[in-house]
């Protein structure tokens, strides 16, 4: 309807915008995954794919990287399984497995979802970002999922020690995908990693620090430590925070210069 429209320059319609460029929020399902997408009005020249956390959906990222759809960047946020307008019942699984299930379901079914956003949008590049849980898949498809440009893993951990997860498909994810073991397949894909100073679910010591120290030399063997950056947020606990939001926006936008 708007694009059969004119506005007037003094008082243009008024609709989301970042800077003055308006974008359009849709509800979309592409491979049976329903998603929010924040189009661009200006020319899209790369998705950027934004997966939540445990316990959430897919309307808590919304606007949270919009910033970017002014500079041609299309958001897609999808449902995680088991989340979202996806929620299901899944008895027999305690919190833990049910974690995990959700974050290998969402890695198991991006080589359908990534192809189906490519028919959409064309043969764009694809960054990946993901909070907590979110992170996880982020980590695994920064290895696993070669149309990844680049792939921003906040409030995490590569150490995937989990000694509630027993449920069989689930745990045979976590012991071939652990990052903190299987380092082999990252690099030379560009990888950030964010955590929060005191974040109580995550501890430095014991998850950023091992997570960053095994990343760090992946990416020195394989020659391209340029490719791997990571950062601590002072004060920040278990949280995606505007400074690290900021910095995914500005690392997405670098990789993306000529």
């Amino acid at each position: 309807m708007t694009a059969e429209r004119t506005f007037s320059p003094d008082d243009p319609h008024a609709a989301p915008h970042v800077g003055g460029v308006p974008y359009s929020i849709e509800r979309r399902t592409f491979a049976r995954i329903p998603c929010l997408v924040e189009r661009p009005s200006v020319p899209v020249r790369a998705l950027l794919i934004a997966y939540h956390g445990a316990g959430a959906a897919k309307e808590g990222k919304l606007g949270v990287y919009s910033a970017l759809t002014a500079q041609g960047v299309a958001i897609v946020i999808p449902d995680a399984p088991l989340h979202g307008e996806r929620t299901l019942s899944q008895p027999g699984l305690n919190h833990r497995e049910f974690v995990w299930e959700s974050a290998r379901r969402s890695v198991a079914e991006a080589e359908a979802f990534f192809t189906v956003l490519q028919d959409e949008f064309g043969k764009l590049p694809i960054f990946v970002v993901g909070s907590s849980m979110g992170g996880y898949v982020a980590l695994a498809l920064a290895r696993s999922e070669k149309r990844v440009r680049g792939a921003a893993a906040l409030i995490t951990s590569g150490v995937w020690q989990e000694p509630e997860v027993n449920a069989p498909g689930t745990r045979a994810f976590l012991e071939a995908q652990r990052p903190l073991t299987h380092t082999e397949g990252y690099a030379p894909t560009p990888l950030l990693l964010l955590s929060g100073e005191i974040d109580p679910v995550f501890p430095l010591s014991a998850h950023h620090v091992p997570t960053a120290a095994a990343l760090k030399r992946a990416y020195e063997a394989a020659g391209c430590t340029e490719h791997f950056s990571e950062k601590v947020y002072p004060g920040v606990e278990h949280y995606t925070s505007q400074k690290m939001r900021d910095d995914v926006v500005t690392w997405t936008l670098a990789l993306l210069s000529p």
